[in-house]
């Protein structure tokens, strides 16, 4: 029991309670990519009861037979039919600066779209393509509505009836991807981010790893509005653009 005003106590060596709640010290910070799947929302909770990508960092911490004893935060996001890499962290600076410097930071994403887009359509997007701003009902139909999006990088990684593109965006609208193809008329069948400024994705779908050093820093870095040029495709678009190779245009689909 503290009597006298001005005590000093240390975290590191003394037990500290207040309305005998034991005070914690400085949670350390962890930063870990996830591959998300199909079908789990990016927030802490839902209101519409899915699931969520806590949910399965939890069950995935089980089943690799890891333990999970921090919270952690999703950093930007992808919609419930999207997949891919995923930040997650419970650095709220390096969050809250990623996410106001998201207009500077390279997203990668595999595109699969339904028919096949003239090149002319596709140059629209490079340039920059007007959209929907999203749901904005008292300006619905107005060209307030409407916004330019910044030129992005589109190459075609497989051929053929649906076919796959790879997408870079220095921007994260809302369902901005499947607004794009939309405006030149194709809709977006599946969509699936492997890269996230430095990072690329190489864990399992529904699986996570911890992030390294290098990597954190390169994220500061991306933060702080510098940006990374990537030189080589990621290795998940060249895998399906070998697999497209091998079976042809019409061949099996790749697997995740």
């Amino acid at each position: 029991m503290v009597t006298e005003l001005g005590t000093r106590a240390d975290l590191q060596v003394d037990h500290v309670k207040v309305d005998g709640r034991l005070l914690q010290g400085k949670q350390e910070h962890r930063y870990f990519m996830v591959n998300k799947p199909r079908g789990y929302v990016t927030t802490m909770d839902d209101p519409e009861g899915r699931s969520t990508v806590v949910d399965l960092l939890k069950e995935s911490a089980r089943l690799q037979g890891k333990r999970m004893d921090v919270r952690l935060y999703p950093v930007g996001r992808l919609d419930y039919n999207s997949e891919g890499l995923l930040l997650m962290t419970n650095d709220g600076t390096l969050a809250n600066s990623l996410s106001k410097a998201a207009n500077s930071v390279q997203k990668t994403y595999l595109v699969k779209v339904a028919g096949r887009p003239e090149e002319s359509a596709l140059d629209q997007i490079r340039r920059g393509i007007m959209i929907d701003r999203g749901r904005l009902a008292e300006t619905r139909g107005t060209r307030r509505d409407r916004v330019l999006t910044a030129p992005a990088k589109v190459e075609l990684v497989r051929g053929g009836d649906n076919p796959w593109y790879e997408v870079t965006l220095t921007e994260g609208r809302n369902r901005q991807l499947r607004k794009m193809f939309e405006e030149i008329g194709h809709h977006v069948e599946k969509i699936r981010r492997i890269g996230y400024g430095a990072l690329t994705l190489d864990v399992p779908t529904g699986e996570f790893r911890e992030l390294t050093s290098g990597e954190v820093q390169a994220l500061g870095r991306a933060a702080a509005g510098k940006k990374v040029e990537r030189k080589q495709r990621l290795p998940e678009a060249a895998k399906l653009k070998q697999t497209g190779q091998k079976t042809g245009s019409r061949g099996s689909r790749p697997r995740f």
